[in-house]
């Protein structure tokens, strides 16, 4: 006769105070990444940051919905009024501007980043090298596919002009994937952090033969 088990699965529904905390915490992370370091360049409008990292740290750590959030956060901010953008500027004229497509990239960075690490996570634990790999398709790849076109548009240089003046960011953003990875993997090593949401357990029947 088959023995009937139960098997328990855990979900996790909505967001806590704790996620709520965490995304504030995140969104003013990369506001200070935005602002304390700015280096410009002659030829490109915008300067280099450190926003980005801030960008690819939020879902790495957090995941896809609690990272994303925090960018979002970020954003509303800064198109508030707030200057959190390159160059010290805020508000709703960025979006008209040349680095307006990399501003709207940043969510869906977010997005990638945090779906493909909270995959990796659930498999098993965080890779450095598998995370890397997330954080230059996200943090990267994501962001010039969308930022790089909408500044050619606007500046009138045109895609490849304007990929080629985006060269001299590449070994930056390479750094900032590689130093995103590693702080994630230590920190799921040593303390990881919970997943959002409150956690709702259910079971179901399993069938074995005797």
């Amino acid at each position: 006769m088959p023995d009937i088990g139960t098997r328990k699965h855990v979900r996790h529904r909505g967001l806590t105070a704790r996620d709520l905390a965490l995304i504030a915490i995140f969104a003013a992370l990369i506001a200070a990444m935005s602002v304390t370091v700015a280096i410009p360049l002659p030829f490109s409008p915008v300067p280099i940051t450190l926003q980005t990292l801030g960008i690819m740290l939020a879902p790495s750590l957090l995941g896809w919905k609690r990272g994303t959030l925090a960018v979002v956060a970020f954003l509303a901010l800064g198109l508030a009024g707030l200057p959190l953008f390159a160059g010290g500027r805020g508000g709703l004229a960025v979006l008209v501007g040349p680095s307006a497509g990399f501003i709207v990239s940043w969510v869906f960075a977010a997005l990638v980043i945090g779906l493909l690490t909270d995959l990796m996570v659930r498999s098993g634990r965080y890779r450095f090298w598998q995370g890397l790999l997330i954080n230059a398709l996200g943090g990267i790849v994501v962001i010039y596919a969308i930022g790089v076109p909408w500044m050619g548009v606007v500046l009138g240089d045109g895609v490849l002009a304007t990929g080629a003046a985006m060269i001299a960011f590449l070994p930056g953003d390479v750094v900032k994937a590689v130093v995103t990875a590693l702080i994630a993997a230590t920190v799921f090593r040593a303390y990881p952090i919970p997943p959002a949401g409150r956690p709702v357990t259910s079971t179901t029947e399993t069938g074995k033969n005797t």
